[in-house]
C-alpha cells in the first residue's frame, strides 16, 4: 500500500499530540508546532504544502481562548480565520490534496434542548465562536467538495491545559471545587478524536460538516464529580473531593457559555460505522494514563 502523506497542523496540542501517537502505519505524517508553520503566514503555508504535497491536511491548530478572543480579536481572526483559509489556498493549488479542519460547538448559541445536527443554524455568542464558524466558512469556499469540517466538544487529556487536568489541580489544592451545573455537553476524549479523525482520512469522498463527540451527556458539574471518583480510586487524590454544583451566574465569565452543546453525531456514524463511546468510560481510560 502507498503511504499516504498527512500534514498535521497544531503539533503541541492535546488533539495535535493525539493524532501523532494514534497515526496508522501507512501514513507518512508531517506534524509542524506553531514555531515550525504559522497557519496565519499564507506564503509560508504555500511554501511548506507546496513543498510536501500531502494528499490530506489535518489543521488542529486554532485559537482557543475563549474569553481573551474579546479583546484580542486580531489574534482570533489570524488563528481560526486567515490561518484555515491560508491552508485551504494551498490545498486548492495541488490538484488532490484535501483538508480536514476541527470546529467546535461554540458555533452554536445553545438555545435548543435536542442534539445539534451538522445542519442547524450557526447562532455563536461570542468572537472565538464567529471566528470558528467564519473559519469554517472560508475552508468550505476555498476548497468546496475536497474540505471536511469536524465539530467536537469539550475536548480533554491526560496532559495539556483542559478541564480534567484544572478539576485536578484544584482539588488536590483545595480539597473542593465549585462546578456549574446549568451547561450541558459531552466530554470528549482526544483519544476518541483522534480515532475518527483518522478514519474519515480513509474516506476521500466525504466532504462538508460532521459532528463527533463522545456518547452520553453531561454537565460540568457531573464531569467533575465523575474525574473526582476515578482519580480517588487509582489514588490520584488522597481524599474524595467535595464537588458543589453551582449556577452560570455563580461563576461569570466574558462570554456567555452555550447552555446546551450536544451534537448529533449520527451522520457521522452511519458514514464511518464507528459507534460512540459513552463519555464516563472514555474518562476511565484517559484518566488510567494520567501523571500528577
Amino acid at each position: 500500500m502507498q503511504a499516504m502523506k498527512v500534514l498535521i497542523t497544531g503539533a503541541q496540542g492535546q488533539l495535535g499530540r493525539a493524532l501523532r501517537a494514534s497515526a496508522p502505519e501507512h501514513v507518512e505524517l508531517l506534524v509542524v508546532t506553531r514555531a515550525e508553520l504559522d497557519i496565519a503566514d499564507a506564503a509560508a503555508a504555500q511554501r511548506l504544502v507546496g513543498d510536501f504535497k500531502p494528499s490530506l491536511i489535518i489543521n488542529a491548530a486554532a485559537y482557543t481562548l475563549v474569553d481573551k478572543a474579546e479583546t484580542e480579536v486580531a489574534a482570533a481572526e489570524q488563528g481560526n480565520v486567515e490561518g484555515p483559509r491560508n491552508l485551504a489556498q494551498a490545498a486548492l493549488a495541488l490538484p488532490d490534496t484535501r483538508l480536514l479542519h476541527v470546529s467546535t460547538d461554540f458555533v452554536f448559541d445553545g438555545s435548543r434542548s435536542t442534539p445539534y445536527p451538522p445542519d442547524a443554524a450557526p447562532a455563536p455568542l461570542g468572537i472565538y465562536g464567529q471566528t470558528k464558524l467564519a473559519g469554517e466558512q472560508a475552508v468550505r469556499a476555498v476548497l468546496g467538495e475536497r474540505a471536511l469540517i469536524v465539530r467536537t466538544a469539550w475536548v480533554y487529556d491526560a496532559e495539556g491545559k483542559n478541564f480534567l487536568r484544572t478539576m485536578l489541580r484544584l482539588m488536590n489544592e483545595r480539597g473542593a471545587v465549585r462546578v456549574v451545573a446549568d451547561q450541558v455537553g459531552t466530554p470528549t476524549s482526544t483519544r476518541s478524536l483522534a480515532q475518527v479523525l483518522w478514519s474519515f482520512a480513509t474516506r476521500p469522498e466525504l466532504n462538508g460538516i460532521f459532528h463527533w463527540t463522545d456518547a452520553g451527556v453531561a454537565s460540568w458539574y457531573d464531569f467533575a464529580v465523575a474525574i473526582a471518583e476515578e482519580a480517588f480510586a487509582l489514588g490520584l487524590l488522597k481524599t474524595l473531593p467535595e464537588v458543589t454544583p453551582i449556577a452560570t451566574y455563580e461563576f461569570p465569565t466574558p462570554v456567555r457559555r452555550p447552555a446546551y452543546s450536544v451534537l448529533d453525531k449520527s451522520a457521522t456514524h452511519a458514514a464511518l460505522d464507528i459507534p460512540p463511546v459513552h463519555w464516563r468510560l472514555r474518562l476511565r481510560e484517559v484518566m488510567a494514563q494520567v501523571r500528577l
